[in-house]
């Protein structure tokens, strides 16, 4: 079968399987796993948070039918083991979350998970291969991995936020990976990107809505966080390997800002506040509606400058880098000057 049939088959497959079992799943979890009002949620009445089941389901049902319709290259079997086990890991965690709250898991426990996910990735070889001593690669790989699931679990504080930052970023993934050799790049983040859009809808809803939950959220952030690390990026340019801090800016961003405005008014920045930069636009007047968009519009952007990036010189590479850093700089500067409340 064509590869580009295959690609296509992948996506439409999850987003078949997430489109038709959300509503299933809505229906018969909304009294168990529910996201009830209270502290920074504002919707009014509990609302079924089992968007991350939809989602995996859809990721894992269309990965499995293109392994029965293609003979994966030698070696790619082995990376998928260390996602689908990482990515269970991450999903039990967030179940787990979901099913305990308002409280929730400590901490400590997630961290436990988390770091036993990122463990599988690294067994399984999905690894940063930046330094040529690979002591120095893994607890770089944690780092990464730890830091974009919690980054897209903090990101989801709105409706749509979190999902259309995840299709943005698989996006950007997809169109640099398609090109190269890393062929489960290539189907998984088309999986993603389907399950994602058949999802989003949902997110809006005003009857059945349905959240990601954490488990959705967290699953979101280590699936792209697995992926970006698989794929080539420096055919082009020696520089090309950090352009996922590219493709993947806007929710590390999100996650700087509101730990470092925690910080400078001496919170914890691993405790819940309304420091978010999506809801000090929120407070300043802005409808969710345009505060997404403008998260779009800023991946969009980033996802240009990573495509610039695997393509241009060292020189201009450091000119990007530089656009990119005054740009964040005065983001920065003018979101501390909303009010939160």
């Amino acid at each position: 079968m064509n590869t580009f049939v295959l690609y296509l088959l992948s996506a439409a497959t999850a987003y078949f399987l997430t489109a038709t079992l959300l509503p299933v799943l809505q229906r018969y979890t909304l009294r168990n796993l529910a996201d009830r009002p209270g502290g920074l949620k504002t919707h009014k009445r509990p609302v079924s948070a089992i968007g991350g089941s939809g989602i995996l389901a859809g990721v894992l049902g269309s990965l499995t039918l293109i392994r029965l319709c293609t003979n994966f290259p030698s070696g790619t079997l082995h990376n998928l083991r260390g996602i689908f086990i990482g990515g269970a890991l991450i999903f039990v965690m967030g179940i787990l979350d979901d099913t305990r709250k308002p409280k929730g898991l400590p901490i400590s426990c997630k961290l436990i998970f988390q770091a036993a996910a990122t463990a599988a990735l690294i067994y399984y070889d999905v690894v940063i291969h930046v330094f040529s001593t690979p002591w120095l690669n893994i607890p770089l790989t944690f780092l990464w991995v730890v830091g974009l699931t919690n980054a897209f679990n903090l990101l989801d504080i709105m409706d749509g936020l979190c999902v259309s930052q995840a299709v943005v970023c698989t996006l950007g993934l997809a169109i640099i990976a398609l090109p190269s050799e890393f062929i489960y790049v290539n189907f998984a983040a088309l999986a993603l990107l389907g399950a994602c859009l058949a999802f989003w809808p949902h997110n809006h809803a005003q009857k059945h809505k349905i959240f990601l939950g954490d488990s959705g959220s967290n699953f979101l952030g280590f699936l792209l966080a697995a992926i970006s690390l698989g794929t080539g990026y420096s055919r082009h340019s020696d520089l090309g390997f950090l352009a996922p801090l590219f493709i993947l800016a806007v929710p590390l961003f999100d996650t700087f800002f509101v730990s470092f405005a925690r910080l400078l008014k001496g919170k914890n920045p691993l405790r819940g506040s309304n420091d978010h930069a999506a809801l000090r636009l929120k407070t300043a007047g802005w409808k969710p509606k345009r505060i997404v968009l403008a998260y779009i519009g800023a991946g969009l952007f980033f996802n240009s400058l990573a495509f610039a990036l695997t393509r241009c010189t060292p020189l201009t590479a450091l000119a990007l880098f530089l656009v990119a850093f005054l740009w964040l700089s005065i983001c920065t500067f003018w979101l501390l000057m909303l009010r939160t409340s």
